[in-house]
């Protein structure tokens, strides 16, 4: 896909702001990051709705998402991720500059492979340490907003926190997302929206 470098930073900050808040930026909110005129914003966005990397629902405020088939040039490198956040049991993700990046030739050497469309989060706490995710690992996170169940998945509870956690759908349309260690409850609710789901997970020694 032929990107122009605004084009491309506007992908960036639609996924990385809706995997901070769960929702996409207002054209306005583009246009102060990015230091030009809403009317700038809006021409390049139609021309990435054209080029099939977004789409939009009609008449509806922060509806931009990008396409489930767009791979964003910095989550296509074979051997780095773009580090996004850290995520911790019951606390918000907080963002880390887009310059930020996980190399994984450099952790763990050239064989290490990756998936398309993807980036790194930090561990930060243990809820999770039953299933050998531990405080200060990197979990690499296929960007998706659905999962299956027994998956373990970034989710955005109603409240705004962000949470690393199995994700179950419970009969009767309930949410069950399930921590990996006793002193944690399992956080019961009837929605959430899934940002990711974990591909892998990275440690240094």
């Amino acid at each position: 896909m032929n990107l122009t470098p605004k084009q491309l930073r506007i992908l960036q900050l639609i996924r990385d702001f809706r995997i901070v808040h769960g929702y996409s930026p207002t054209m306005q909110e583009l246009a102060d990051e990015l230091e030009i005129s809403k009317v700038t914003v809006f021409e390049h966005v139609e021309a990435l709705i054209k080029k099939g990397a977004l789409r939009r629902q009609a008449n509806k405020a922060r509806s931009l998402s990008i396409c489930d088939e767009t791979v964003i040039p910095d989550e296509g490198h074979a051997l780095a991720f773009p580090l996004v956040g850290k995520i911790a049991a019951g606390y918000p993700i907080e963002k880390f500059p887009q310059s930020d990046r996980v190399d994984l030739e450099e952790l763990f050497g050239p064989r290490i492979g990756q998936k398309a469309a993807s980036f790194a989060l930090r561990v930060d706490g243990d809820s999770m340490k039953d299933e050998g995710i531990l405080d200060g690992d990197f979990v690499i996170i296929e960007r998706r907003e659905t999962a299956r169940n027994g998956e373990r998945v970034v989710a955005l509870l109603p409240n705004g926190e962000t949470t690393l956690k199995t994700f179950y759908q419970e009969p009767g349309g309930v949410i069950r997302l399930q921590p990996a260690n006793p002193d944690f409850e399992p956080i019961i609710l009837e929605r959430c929206a899934i940002q990711g789901v974990v591909l892998g997970v990275m440690r240094r020694y």
